[in-house]
């Protein structure tokens, strides 16, 4: 079933070419643009025996048992200028607290940076509530942020997201539209 169209798609698409075109020269005046996606599921494992090596007319030769040491949830950022991935996070789940330090881990490594822009998917992490005070108070704003789910800036995933995404705060996020997260950057993984 094809989903339905997005009202802001034509905004969200034109707002996020726009940034990465103008990447390179926001880099110049201080900013930084990243593009942040989560790799969960990430299976730990480890072989049984070692690999045999090379020898005359044979190939190396893989074991084919291994030994599960659990999922390891990954969150990455590539820097849109350089390509780098900068400030990996990794750890046992992909929650709204590991997002949250993920962020606060990212934006440490460059404290003179004027600002971050984060292109990200719509997953409810990157609408939280716990984003939403770390904006405010990164921003030195000091304003009434509602209550969740029930009044002011915290009121909704929309207002949360309209709130992440305001272009004078010091940390913005822009969301990808709905069914494209494609455009982020750090989805075109080298396969």
């Amino acid at each position: 079933m094809t989903p339905a169209h997005e009202a802001d798609f034509d905004a969200k698409v034109e707002d996020i070419c726009g940034l990465y075109r103008r990447a390179p020269e926001l880099a110049a005046q201080g900013e930084r643009v990243v593009s942040t996606d989560e790799l969960t599921g990430v299976q730990a494992l480890e072989r049984k025996a070692a690999n045999l090596p090379l020898a005359p007319g044979k190939v190396e030769r893989r074991e084919f048992e291994y030994i599960r040491h659990g999922t390891r949830s990954f969150i990455l950022n590539r820097d849109v200028v350089s390509g780098e991935i900068i400030a990996p996070s990794d750890g046992p789940t992909r929650t709204e607290q590991d997002f949250l330090a993920h962020i606060q881990q990212t934006v440490a490594t460059e404290p003179a940076a004027t600002r971050w822009h984060f292109v990200v998917d719509n997953l409810d992490v990157h609408r939280s509530e716990s984003l939403v005070r770390l904006v405010a108070t990164d921003s030195g704003l000091e304003i009434e942020l509602g209550q969740k789910s029930k009044s002011g800036i915290l009121a909704s995933r929309q207002t949360r997201a309209a709130f992440l995404s305001d272009p004078s705060h010091r940390i913005v996020f822009h969301y990808t539209p709905k069914h494209a997260s494609w455009m982020n950057q750090i989805e075109a993984r080298p396969t």
